[in-house]
């Protein structure tokens, strides 16, 4: 574990023992104004001598709780520095994505080594975007690829999830090696800070598919995306963002498909949201409306789909269910797909959905917001949970049936 890492978790474990510390006081503090509002007059003497005390206390016990983690960090990083990354297996890389998912504005504001930065990923590491690193990476690289976009709190490794026992699957390798084998697609698989806003990592993925296309072993004719979830969001942001700046990658994406993104929101956050107002609104409580509004960027972003700057910028991100979202556009020369589920059969599952994206949601059909999904580019299943969609037959199928479509009518021609 290198040094840098070792002291970021140390100011990790500072700043968790300051926010507990800080949810207990504000309680503490609320429940004893109410008490001695109560009573009146009567309790101001015992009401300032408590305050003293309280004070006190709460001061030595925050002092504490920043200081002593910060310092075992700082002693650990002198002894156990052998320069392996943390991240190297993927128990403690899956832990490390949660935590970004959570606090990764937080941790990339302040330079935190914890913080993970946007870069494709293969055998969990990174790969510098050049001509020669990405030649090594991928020696049988091809002129089609198919990039893959994790979602919240997830790293690549998602992908690799394995079929449910119970689902019949005669191949349960994953969807990147089977495109390569059937269709002749590399797969690519990036890793990203899911704590950040998504419109933030969609610049970056911008960016980065930028420099991938100049710099891949061989010219690339075709290009498809596919996002898991939240990375849905991250894609179409990209395009949206690559289309303004003219990039050269974005004429060759063919193929945009989301897997139960919640491109209308997700109704947890929205549940969170309107508990942490609710909880605003009671001095008792009024710490654990605090709590919760430290939820990332990235999260808040999933109330309604935010995939653009503005649909953020300038906003009270802990405002009481608003709806500020405007959409991006198409790319004109790609046509998106959508796969929708829920874990029950309608009509449970039009409410319930995939237990955190409903399919109005994922097939972007609202009452007021509709995304602009072609009727027959969309699948619609039932009796899945969301992380069933990183490795299903059927939905495989449909992908080698949309991404395959162009090069059989090419084929045709």
């Amino acid at each position: 574990m290198r040094a840098t890492e070792i002291r970021a978790l140390g100011e990790v474990a500072a700043e968790g023992v300051t926010v507990l510390h800080d949810i207990v006081r504000g309680m503490h503090t609320g429940i004893a104004s109410r008490v001695f509002t109560s009573v009146g007059p009567a309790a101001r003497p015992v009401e300032v001598i408590h305050d003293v005390i309280a004070q006190a206390v709460h001061t030595a016990i925050g002092t504490a709780g920043q200081r002593v983690p910060e310092a075992v960090g700082v002693l650990a990083a002198t002894r156990f520095d052998d320069d392996t990354p943390i991240d190297r297996t993927p128990a403690v890389a899956e832990a490390i994505a949660a935590l970004n998912g959570i606090y990764g504005d937080e941790l990339a504001s302040r330079g935190n080594a914890l913080a993970t930065t946007m870069a494709v990923r293969v055998d969990g590491r990174p790969v510098d975007p050049a001509s020669a690193p990405l030649a090594e990476a991928f020696p049988d690289a091809t002129n089609r690829l198919v990039v893959f976009v994790h979602g919240l709190c997830q790293t690549e490794s998602s992908w690799r999830r394995a079929p449910r026992p119970a689902v019949d699957a005669p191949d349960p390798r994953p969807y990147g090696a089977r495109l390569r084998d059937d269709l002749g697609f590399t797969p690519v698989h990036v890793r990203y800070n899911t704590g950040l806003h998504i419109s933030s990592n969609g610049h970056s993925l911008d960016e980065l598919l930028a420099a991938l296309i100049e710099a891949w072993p061989v010219p690339v004719s075709d290009i498809a995306l596919v996002g898991h979830s939240m990375g849905g969001l991250v894609v179409r942001s990209a395009c949206h963002y690559g289309a303004e700046e003219g990039r050269d990658w974005v004429s060759r994406v063919r193929q945009v498909v989301c897997l139960g993104s919640p491109h209308l929101g997700a109704d947890l956050e929205k549940g969170v949201n309107a508990a942490s107002w609710a909880l605003g609104r009671l001095r008792e409580t009024r710490a654990l409306a605090e709590f919760l509004n430290l939820r990332s960027d990235g999260i808040k972003d999933l109330r309604f789909g935010a995939c653009l700057d503005d649909d953020w910028a300038e906003a009270d991100p802990d405002e009481f269910l608003r709806d500020r979202c405007a959409e991006a556009p198409f790319l004109p020369g790609a046509s998106y797909h959508f796969v929708a589920t829920s874990a029950a059969p309608r009509p449970v599952g039009l409410v319930l959905g995939d237990h955190l994206v409903r399919p109005a949601s994922a097939s972007g059909r609202g009452r007021r917001r509709r995304i602009p999904f072609e009727p027959d580019n969309g699948l619609v299943m039932s009796g899945l949970h969301h992380f069933d969609l990183l490795n299903h037959p059927e939905i495989y199928d449909r992908l080698v049936h949309w991404l395959g479509g162009r090069a059989q009518r090419l084929s045709a021609r």
